[in-house]
């Protein structure tokens, strides 16, 4: 793909010298007497031994037997070892270190909010005693190393405690999504072989409790290797128990050991098979390891939203996505403190996540475009009554941004002084590819840079490096977060990243880099419209018609043309107020001949009620398109309103 791109964007944020004073990056650039960003880019990815090692040192990842070679590339680029030798329990860094400072033992590792406005928090010294009765709840249970322990919770302190108590005895952890139905939770257990799980009776959601054991129990009779089931009491509904397999958290944990070593575990052992759903076939499961994800996820959360040990920082996520982990894995290597909450964010009232910002005085916040769309319709009220001025960061990923939210959340809501640390990569990534940081001025949507020690460019289609036009994002150097491949299915991870450019990582996303440097993403490349030749991601005509006051959400797709190849058709979900008439489909349509030109003018655009997207807000146009077409959508497990599919399908 070789669009030119407009890129049609001015700096709107720069930072201070205070901004930059006292940032994590400023902080590891003086230590190696790094003069700019750019040179840290360059040296960072041009050595990559030195910078891992320099990361490691920086976040005091504490090791029990040092590790004697950063990184052996002996198998190749696509399956390097790291911290080789090196013998190292992860929560011994996240917690038990900690727990042993006596000033940082008493300081709050997590707060909680439940959507019926329970909270609790727990310091570091708590958390620490928790994870040990845990973890010694489960080694009474014959859990040991190497055992694959399923998370379907509420996110809940308890979902916290038993992820470190499940890493602590050297299991390996199985996150799922709490919106799973039962075919995607079996699917993903018995695939990993797992032995155990922790779920709860349920979960409160607008009021309403959600049955979340009786899913769990449907989907156990398709896993085999299922041995125990710990179940947190969190609704107090009556549910059935099976026995000798089921059992209550209140009954096995509390009474436990306050003190449990951390099993030996190797840097390189599995911590963490994540799945993510492909378009055809089982969903992948990312490995992770001790020595990978969590210290991929400190680093950014570190060097982009710049996180020290005095900021709350909540993202708002499910443990099933990457950045559930990430959030918890981040913020307790950084010896920071992280906010969950169990609830709708507009229950009891639309300012439900302003009111928790001003309560809790949250200074950074992770929120999704989609989110940010849907707090647009009720305009500036509900944030104008809270006092939002512990903020320091906004942040954001899972989508791209349309320039009018983007702007909404920067000028209206944070007064043009809270940057958006926009934040891409993925699951396989441990984090971030492209991201903002305290150090680089910002435009609107626009990412400011690779995060160091990630070798980003934009190729075209011969696989020469781009610039000011759209192209496939890649990467061309190892970094430590990287996966260790899919779960017992190497081929298939060779074939979706490695496959079209020798030593090359393939994400799957268009990208483009400006004038002056920012980086922009542009949807997924497998998203790609071509009409007559002419190739466009999505995201560049979803933005045209967001624009329009009348907007709220689009998706745009690409669908079968005998001539042209493919024609544009949208769907658009309105604002309140607006008519779904023919008058609004031509002044649409019109708007995005006038920017893109005739040929890309779309075809039909349908008024729909909502888009099928994940809990984490990304837009699943591939759906979407086999809906409309009558094609089977493969997996749609991850979807947070499959009824959306069915709206789409009853259009097509």
């Amino acid at each position: 793909m070789n669009n030119t791109f407009d890129f049609g964007g001015e700096i709107v944020w720069r930072p201070s010298w205070d901004d930059i004073d006292r940032s994590n990056l400023q902080a590891f650039m003086k230590e190696h007497a790094i003069a700019s960003f750019d040179e840290l880019l360059r040296r960072s990815t041009g050595d990559v031994a030195w910078f891992t090692d320099a990361i490691l040192r920086f976040l005091d990842i504490q090791f029990d037997t040092p590790y004697t070679q950063v990184m052996d590339l002996e198998k190749g680029m696509q399956f390097p070892r790291w911290c080789v030798g090196g013998e190292m329990n992860i929560v011994t860094n996240c917690v038990d270190k900690w727990a042993a400072d006596p000033v940082q033992r008493d300081r709050d590792a997590f707060t909680w909010e439940g959507e019926e406005g329970t909270v609790r928090s727990l310091t570091y010294g708590q958390l620490a005693a928790e994870v040990n009765r845990c973890a010694n709840a489960l080694r009474a249970l014959g859990f040991g190393k190497g055992d694959a322990i399923g998370l379907y919770m509420p996110m809940t302190p308890e979902i916290v405690i038993a992820l470190f108590a499940i890493a602590k005895i050297g299991g390996v952890i199985l996150p799922l999504f709490s919106g799973y139905g039962e075919s995607a939770v079996a699917s993903r257990l018995r695939d990993a072989d797992a032995a155990g799980l922790f779920t709860a009776d349920g979960f409160f959601r607008r009021g309403e409790v959600v049955d979340l054991k009786r899913v769990a129990d449907a989907a156990l009779r398709d896993v085999p290797t299922m041995r125990h089931v710990i179940v947190q009491r969190r609704t107090r509904h009556d549910i059935p128990m099976q026995e000798g397999r089921d059992l209550w958290w209140d009954d096995i944990v509390p009474e436990q050991s306050a003190q449990a070593q951390a099993e030996r575990t190797a840097a390189e052992d599995i911590l963490m098979i994540i799945y993510t759903s492909g378009t055809t076939g089982r969903p992948k499961g990312a490995v992770h390891t001790h020595c990978g994800f969590p210290v991929k996820a400190a680093q950014d959360m570190a060097f982009g939203t710049d996180v020290h040990r005095d900021d709350l920082i909540y993202w708002m996520t499910d443990m099933g996505w990457m950045m559930g982990p990430w959030l918890v894995f981040g913020a307790t290597l950084l010896g920071a403190k992280f906010f969950l909450f169990d609830g709708a964010p507009d229950v009891p009232g639309v300012d439900r996540l302003w009111d928790m910002v001003q309560r809790h005085r949250i200074t950074v916040l992770g929120i999704s475009p989609t989110l940010v769309r849907a707090l647009m319709k009720h305009g500036l009220d509900p944030v104008r009554a809270h006092d939002l001025s512990t903020l320091r960061f906004f942040a954001s990923t899972s989508e791209p941004w349309n320039p009018g939210p983007w702007m909404w959340l920067f000028r209206d809501v944070g007064e043009s002084r809270c940057p958006i640390i926009n934040y891409s990569g993925g699951t396989e990534i441990s984090g971030g590819i492209l991201m903002g940081n305290p150090l680089l001025p910002l435009k609107p949507a626009a990412f400011s840079a690779p995060c160091p020690g990630i070798a980003a460019d934009v190729y075209d289609e011969l696989g020469n490096p781009l610039r000011g036009a759209v192209g496939e994002l890649v990467i061309t150097a190892p970094w430590i977060g990287m996966t260790r491949g899919f779960w017992r299915d190497d081929e298939r991870y060779l074939e979706t990243y490695w496959s079209r450019w020798e030593n090359v990582w393939v994400h799957g996303d268009f990208a483009a880099v400006d004038e002056d440097g920012l980086w922009y993403i542009l949807g997924r490349s497998d998203d790609t419209i071509k009409v007559a030749g002419k190739r466009i991601g999505p995201a560049e005509i979803e933005s045209l018609l967001v624009r329009h006051p009348a907007v709220n959400e689009a998706a745009a797709i690409g669908v079968p043309h005998e001539l042209k190849g493919s024609e544009v058709v949208c769907f658009c979900v309105l604002n309140p107020g607006h008519a779904p008439d023919g008058a609004l489909v031509t002044e649409l349509r019109e708007s995005v001949m006038r920017d893109m030109g005739k040929p890309l003018a779309p075809k039909r655009i349908h008024f729909i009620g909502d888009i099928p997207k994940t809990r984490n807000g990304k837009i699943m146009r591939r759906i979407v398109r086999s809906a409309y077409l009558g094609e089977d959508p493969g997996d749609v497990s991850s979807l947070v309103n499959p009824g959306a599919v069915d709206e789409i399908a009853g259009i097509g």
